[in-house]
């Protein structure tokens, strides 16, 4: 039975959260404390990632699987999804199965072409492979705003204002996935197959205008075509994983789920 580590606090209608490949719970650390005010919020560790156990193999699909049972068998019925790159594709499969009230989608994977898939692949394992190399270096780089602009530009749209400890548990998060290379090279075979109960549910997908991981001049676009339903924001100036860049834009996106007249 695989062991599932998350952080759960306040009270409402339950919001799940879900990170990104290389990623963990703690991503969404900026804008927990104001989603807790009306959610009850649980941010979970995908198995493979942060403190979860891992599967005995880890693609996006048995990620997906994974979850559902997972929020079965914790009587989480039918919560609001927020997911971010991989897990923002996540929770749109899980949303398009009928399991959620809605769906909120940061830079979700799926939504690029090959090109775009290879380059994803390629400069995140590359990213990752060099911060391994270089560990002991890393609280003293991530100390800098120079190093984390330099190390940390494919996550974050404005990395040298990033909290130096968060950028160094974000890069030790990657380090020490057991699943972020069988996960990543899944990517080959991510995608929405159908649109399903999505077409029934409030979809937002939000994209990062510095979002270079993937990339927000194409891949945005590819999303408006394929979710022609879902309402399609852009957030300036923010990157791959926004809620460092703008913690109140990114925050404010799930609270309009609790109020139609806002969506």
């Amino acid at each position: 039975m695989t062991t599932w580590n998350h952080h759960r606090v306040g009270a409402g209608e339950p919001l799940v959260l879900v990170h990104g490949v290389g990623s963990r719970w703690q991503i969404w650390e900026p804008i927990i404390d104001t989603l807790a005010a009306s959610f009850e919020v649980i941010a979970v560790d995908l198995p493979g990632f942060g403190g979860s156990d891992p599967l005995p193999h880890t693609s996006v699909d048995e990620l997906t699987d994974a979850l559902a049972d997972w929020l079965a068998a914790e009587g989480i019925e039918r919560p609001h999804l927020g997911g971010n790159s991989m897990g923002g594709l996540i929770a749109l499969k899980l949303g398009a199965r009928g399991l959620a009230r809605s769906v909120t989608a940061y830079s979700p994977v799926g939504f690029w072409d090959t090109a775009g898939r290879v380059w994803c692949q390629q400069s995140l394992g590359k990213s990752v492979a060099l911060a391994r190399t270089m560990r002991p270096l890393l609280p003293k780089i991530l100390g800098t705003a120079a190093g984390r602009t330099t190390f940390l530009y494919l996550i974050f749209g404005k990395p040298w204002a990033v909290d130096a400890q968060f950028a160094i548990g974000t890069a030790e998060g990657a380090i020490d996935a057991t699943g972020f290379e069988e996960a990543l090279a899944s990517f080959a075979d991510a995608r929405l197959p159908e649109i399903g109960a999505l077409a029934d549910i409030p979809v937002t997908v939000a994209w990062g205008s510095r979002d270079v991981l993937l990339t927000y001049a194409t891949q945005h676009r590819k999303a408006r075509a394929e979710l022609p339903n879902a309402r399609h924001v852009t957030l300036h100036g923010s990157g791959h994983s926004p809620f460092p860049d703008d913690p109140e834009g990114c925050a404010r996106l799930l609270l309009d789920q609790l109020d139609p007249s806002r969506r």
